[in-house]
């Protein structure tokens, strides 16, 4: 059974031998999963662009105006994102989300690119702002949209909490890759081969995408009188409407907070409190990416956890304590160690944070979700970065570290029982989905698919020696065995014994015809029933499920056939 039986057996390992079982694994179902490496990897290239122009463009910055100015650039980056964001995301709710990937990246990459440009040949450093701004929104299009394709080339919990798993050790590659090499570049050359690495990093993350093949799941079609507007919102309302979506937003915008803020004061520690000069921004922001590989690696020993919602917030409030030390005590080593650990928050974040958004938000409107999330993360990068600069010019450096390392481990302590109980909510309904998942034609299905089917599922309790339904009723509902076992009854003979892990019900739902045989309980069952208005669109709505479900209907008519034909139901 595809990927369930050794999920079951790697949340069985005991001790660290488990644990280590379950941190490899994590990786080798990426490295052998093609989309989801080329995925990955475009991940790596973008980010490393993205970090690598964020180091240079805040030089820029710097010599341009100063701490103010780092901030100010900051802002202006971000505010056009945080307005953009949740109006572009539909399109990749609407198609196919590489697609959008490839065309983000590609336009990253000529902003990128032309900025490199305009600093070579010492232009007016304005129009190297706005190019910034139009490549930042590009960036913050492309995580929404990576981030709502990955579940679809995933098929269980498992395999996506492994996913974000290795985007985060990735993006945490790609948070100390990117910086140093910006410090590397930046020693002995200049802003404008930063800026030149960072536009090819970008094309090729888009080269990457261009031989993804995979089959999307079902999603069902947009009202064609929705306006585009309106199915922007949608992310918004979706969003507003969970106490569980809205509490992770909020959490994601106080780290985002942060880490805007770090971009000042990175920069600001660097050249005026540890005197390491202009290289050593690039120094300490590839501290938090080295602390970041660290805790993508250990966050891999918590693949198959079912404390998600725990461990991010624990995430959240390593992004403010060790800042707040900082401030305590401002000396370089102590500066290094300490922004590792804000690193390995992030890992925690990314293992957290974006798979719980995945499994709480129905795949039809997860890449508007997570433009929403971006749209958060880009505002509060923008507001966390101007707040930093004026408590710097007003307070001074050490203050501001204090003051803004103060605000994640607050509103983590304080959301602590409510992550918790996502966790307690996700594990029954990681039950349901190994259920489902011992069902041949249901095993084929994506991530998405099947836990929307799982969504659906109705407990149904059935006394031994009663019908569950009788030969010639009207099919409505499909049925899975969670214990117990029943016989198939057809013409008065038993054609069939089922236990625990099989379905049944399919026949007359898939070829709209009356029930073929009558199942009648043997010992006291205990079923999970779908409605045929859940179970048709999802099985029928991805090829792979359709094929399957027809083999195993033909299979099934082949061993019995009634003897009157089935006459079709009422309409």
């Amino acid at each position: 059974m595809l990927g369930t039986e050794r999920y079951r057996r790697r949340m069985a390992g005991k001790g660290l031998r488990g644990r280590l079982g379950n941190a490899a694994g994590a990786f080798t179902s990426n490295a052998r999963n093609p989309n989801l490496r080329r995925a990955q990897l475009s991940f790596l290239g973008a980010w490393t662009a993205e970090w690598a122009f964020t180091v240079g463009l805040g030089i820029v910055a710097y010599r341009d105006g100063g701490a103010t100015a780092v901030g100010l650039v900051g802002l202006l980056r971000m505010a056009p994102s945080a307005m953009l964001t949740p109006l572009l995301s539909p399109l990749a709710d609407k198609g196919r989300r590489e697609r959008v990937l490839i065309l983000v990246s590609v336009l990253r990459g000529v902003a990128t690119g032309a900025a490199a440009v305009v600093v070579g040949v010492g232009g007016p450093l304005q129009i190297v702002y706005v190019l910034a701004v139009l490549s930042t929104i590009a960036a913050t299009l492309y995580r929404p949209a990576h981030s709502a394709l990955l579940p679809s080339l995933c098929h269980t919990g498992y395999e996506l909490a492994s996913a974000n798993v290795v985007r985060g050790l990735l993006d945490a590659a790609a948070t100390f890759i990117g910086p140093l090499l910006a410090a590397l570049l930046l020693q002995f050359t200049g802003v404008t081969v930063v800026f030149a690495v960072a536009a090819g990093a970008s094309l090729w993350a888009a080269a990457l995408l261009l031989r993804l093949n995979y089959d999307a799941p079902p999603r069902p079609a947009a009202p064609r009188e929705t306006s585009w507007m309106r199915s922007a919102a949608e992310g918004i309302r979706v969003v507003s409407r969970s106490r569980d979506l809205a509490l992770i937003m909020g959490l994601a915008a106080a780290q985002s907070f942060t880490r805007g803020a770090l971009t000042v004061l990175n920069v600001v520690v660097a050249i005026e409190l540890l005197r390491t000069g202009e290289p050593g921004v690039g120094i300490l922001t590839a501290a938090i990416g080295a602390g970041a590989v660290l805790g993508s690696l250990a966050a891999s020993l918590l693949v198959g956890t079912r404390r998600l919602g725990a461990w991010f917030a624990v995430g959240v409030a390593l992004w403010g304590i060790p800042v707040t030390l900082i401030g305590v005590f401002p000396q370089q080593i102590a500066a290094l160690g300490l922004l590792a650990c804000v690193g390995v928050g992030n890992s925690l974040i990314d293992l957290g944070g974006f798979t719980l958004l995945a499994r709480l938000a129905a795949d039809e409107v997860l890449a508007r979700v997570f433009g929403v999330l971006e749209s958060l993360v880009a505002l509060s990068i923008g507001v966390g970065a101007l707040v930093a600069s004026l408590v710097v010019d007003g307070a001074g450096v050490r203050p501001a570290l204090v003051t803004v390392g103060l605000l994640c481990p607050v509103l983590a302590v304080a959301s602590w029982q409510r992550l918790r109980g996502m966790d307690r909510s996700i594990g029954v309904r990681d039950d349901d989905i190994d259920l489902l998942h011992r069902v041949a034609m249901l095993n084929v299905l994506p991530l998405p698919a099947i836990e929307q089917l799982a969504r659906g599922l109705e407990p149904v309790d059935v006394p031994a020696g009663h019908d569950v339904f009788h030969q010639g009723d009207v099919g409505d509902r499909y049925f899975v065995i969670e214990s117990g076992e029943a016989d198939v009854i057809g013409d008065g003979q038993v054609v069939a014994t089922l236990g625990p892990g099989l379905g049944f019900g399919e026949i007359a739902l898939l070829r709209r015809i009356r029930r073929t045989a009558t199942v009648r309980a043997t010992s006291e069952l205990r079923l999970k029933a779908l409605r045929s208005d859940h179970f048709l669109p999802v099985v029928l709505g991805y090829t792979p499920s359709a094929r399957e479900a027809g083999v195993v209907v033909d299979s099934m008519l082949d061993r019995f056939t009634p003897r009157d034909d089935p006459e079709q139901p009422p309409q």
